[in-house]
Parts: structure tokens; C-alpha cells; sequence
């Protein structure tokens, strides 16, 4: 794709980056079939092609105008393009550059940035969502059918393995997590554990930025950034062989912090260290597979199940069939899911923003993941979970959570 970028851009990092990614671009089309909102939509505008038009229009000096930010709004962030496109077109890195250009530009109403603060305060700081969401669990029963459905049911905490092997791996806990499914990470404490390795908890490390990053807010995103990094440091220093993430949403965050960090001298190496050793409980199991298959397991077969694999898992980081691979190594039986590579509306804040399209998404998502009658659906992504859980009659949950439960305690 040929640019002639505006001079207000055409020299700063931004605009170089933009430049770059644009002209990787051949205009194939390939992206458009694969998205899910041009499913949706039928509008080239609502598909990765149109949004690229539209971010390189805003680039070469027209002016953003509300209908641009509509499009771009609606975009799922999926990333389904980028396990498309045939050109390596980094569309996730466009679009965030995109979007924060036409921000500027278009801004947005008193009531549509309260809204955008007020997910940021709330999602992002567990000291908040933490009281809210109990607060929320106490009333469910007096609120109407549709309110009771978004809230989750409140999980007992389950208890965690103790530090006891020279072998350690930090985890990050997250922001919502801990308080919506507690278990999760302490699940995949217990199967580390069965591996000889410690999985560490670091007090206050705080959010990875991702909440901030996504809402535009990229300041504030930076400085949750460099605050979890800090938090992680002396851990890293100290010899931790990875920092093991649960949730794929957060772990494409972290993944990209030498990308978003590039140009803070001060952290620069210390984010592209985060980023190395940033895994996916899957990875971490894959690489400890010999040892995860000896340990002992329950004789009783495994329910049929499904794998839902989230968006951030298969196209931010590129990980198709890795998990259901490992999830049937350990004996479960996974059903066949249709169209497995369209996101199922959860986005991050997508389902609160855009939650017509999101529940459409849902609806879509659990019928394909429902066609072959599994007992559970698994997943990998807290978003997800909760989304799918909030209309789905199949108990949802994160796949850790039975891997745990299929080994035996020894």
C-alpha cells in the first residue's frame, strides 16, 4: 500500500510505525472474511481492510469524524486478521495508533468519558472491584433476571502451595481475577507444585496496563507498566524463571511491554525482560510435558468437554491447538468447535462498550461451542469465562482448574 503521510505525524515514532505496517498491506481481503464484526456488519468499514482505509486517511490528513470512531470502536481488537493476513500486517499495533490519533482529534462526550473513567477505576484496581463486586453478590438475589445474569457467584478460595522449591516462577495475579475466580491461579499453583516448582505471589504488583492501554489512556497504562515491573524485579534479579500468566488477555499485555516501552530508556531493558519471560501456563506445561504426563491421574474417564480458545490466545499469541493438544494428552475428550477462530464478544471492556455486538458474538460463540453436547467449557481468559459464563447453561471455567482436579494429590 503506497502512504504519503501528513507532516504532523510522518516523522514521529508513531507515524513511522504506522507507515511501516500500512505498507505491508496488498489490499487482499483475506482479513475481511475471518472478522467477526464484518460477519456482523456486512460493512467493509466494520472489517479490517475499511479500518485500515480509515486509519490511513487520519494519517495522511483528513479529518477524523465521529462515523471514523464509530468503526474504529467497533473493532473486537481480535487479532483474527493478523492469523490471516498472508502479508504480516500488524493490525494490532495500527489500530491502537489509529485510535488514539482519532481520539484526539474527534475527543468524546462528558458522558462517554465518564464511562471509559469509571471502567478504568474500577476494573482495573482490585482494592475497588473487589467490595463492588461483592457488594453485587449480596443484592443478586433482589435484582431482575437480566442484572442477576452479569453478576458471578462468589467462589470460596482454595489453597495455594507452599514455597518450597528452589525452582520459582512468579505469576501475576491480576485485576479482576482474584476476586471473580480465586482458584484459578492457585490451581495452577498446585499443578506447578506436582512439578517441583514454586509459584510466587508478589504483594501490590498492580494491573498490567492492559485495562488503561485499551480505553486510550496510555499514560496511565505506562505508569501501571513500570510500576509491575518494578514490583517484579528483584524477583527476576533474584533468578525467577518465568513470570506465568493465567490469563491470555493480560498475557498479550505483557508481551508487548518492550513494544510500548520502546522509547523509555529507563525501562526498555527490563520490559524486553518481562516480555522473554512472560509464559502461558500452557507453555510452561508443554515444556514440562515428560513429567506432566508420569505424574499420577484419575483412572475415571474425563467428561467430554470443550476448549473455547480465546482470541489473545490464538491470534495475539499465536498459540493454535497448543492447549487442546496438551488437555487431550491428559485424557480429555474435547468436542469439535465450529468457526473456532471468532472471538465470542468479550474483548476486554468490548462487552460493557459495545454490548449489542458483544451478546451477538455470545450467542454465536455458545452455539458452536454447544453443538457437540460437551459437559464443560473451558477456556483460557478471564474475560471470556465471565462472558460466556453470564449466558451460558454449560458450567464454564478455566481449563487449569480441571487439569488440576484430573491429577491426584500425591
Amino acid at each position: 500500500m503506497q502512504t504519503n503521510l501528513a507532516a504532523f505525524i510522518k516523522d514521529t515514532p508513531a507515524g513511522k510505525e504506522a507507515d511501516a505496517i500500512l505498507r505491508k498491506c496488498v489490499h487482499c481481503g483475506f482479513c475481511t472474511a475471518t472478522c467477526p464484526t464484518y460477519q456482523l456488519l456486512g460493512d467493509e468499514l466494520d472489517g479490517p481492510r475499511g479500518r485500515i482505509y480509515l486509519i490511513k486517511q487520519v494519517l495522511e490528513g483528513a479529518q477524523a469524524t465521529v462515523k471514523t470512531q464509530l468503526h474504529l470502536d467497533r473493532c473486537l481488537t481480535c487479532r483474527a486478521c493478523e492469523t490471516t493476513c498472508p502479508s504480516g500486517v500488524q493490525y494490532g499495533h495500527l489500530v491502537d495508533i489509529g485510535r488514539t490519533l482519532v481520539e484526539q482529534q474527534v475527543g468524546r462526550s462528558f458522558g462517554e468519558r465518564l464511562k471509559r473513567m469509571a471502567i478504568r477505576g474500577t476494573l482495573a484496581s482490585p482494592g475497588i472491584f473487589d467490595p463492588v463486586l461483592k457488594l453485587g453478590q449480596t443484592v443478586a438475589p433482589l435484582l431482575p433476571k437480566a442484572l442477576r445474569a452479569g453478576i458471578p457467584a462468589r467462589q470460596a478460595q482454595t489453597s495455594w502451595a507452599r514455597l518450597k522449591y528452589a525452582r520459582r516462577m512468579l505469576v501475576l495475579d491480576g485485576c479482576v481475577q482474584p476476586s471473580i475466580a480465586p482458584n484459578i491461579n492457585a490451581a495452577a499453583s498446585r499443578v506447578l507444585d506436582r512439578l517441583g516448582i514454586s509459584l510466587v505471589r508478589v504483594p501490590d504488583a498492580g494491573c498490567c496496563g492492559a485495562v488503561d492501554f485499551h480505553l486510550n489512556a496510555q499514560a496511565p497504562a505506562v505508569r501501571r507498566m513500570r510500576r509491575l515491573i518494578d514490583a517484579w524485579w528483584p524477583q527476576v534479579a533474584a533468578g525467577a524463571e518465568a513470570v506465568v500468566f493465567t490469563a491470555s488477555g493480560c498475557g498479550v499485555m505483557l508481551k508487548d511491554y518492550a513494544h510500548v516501552l520502546a522509547h523509555d530508556r529507563a525501562y526498555l531493558e527490563k520490559a524486553q525482560r518481562i516480555a522473554t519471560l512472560a509464559k502461558d501456563i500452557s507453555e510452561i506445561l508443554i515444556a514440562e510435558r515428560v513429567r506432566l504426563l508420569a505424574l499420577p491421574r484419575s483412572a475415571a474417564p474425563a467428561p467430554a468437554s470443550v476448549l473455547h480458545a480465546p482470541c489473545t490466545l490464538q491470534h495475539g499469541l499465536g498459540s493454535r491447538g497448543r492447549v487442546g493438544g496438551l488437555l487431550r494428552d491428559l485424557g480429555f475428550v474435547l468436542t469439535a468447535v465450529p468457526d473456532a477462530h471468532l472471538c465470542c464478544g468479550s474483548a476486554g471492556t468490548y462487552s460493557i462498550l459495545q454490548p449489542q455486538l458483544a451478546q451477538q458474538l455470545r450467542a454465536r460463540k455458545l452455539a458452536a461451542l454447544g453443538s457437540g453436547n460437551p459437559g464443560v467449557i473451558l477456556t483460557a481468559n478471564i474475560g471470556c469465562l465471565t462472558h460466556l459464563g453470564a449466558a451460558s447453561t454449560i458450567p464454564v471455567r478455566h481449563w487449569i482448574e480441571a487439569v488440576d482436579e484430573r491429577l491426584i494429590q500425591s
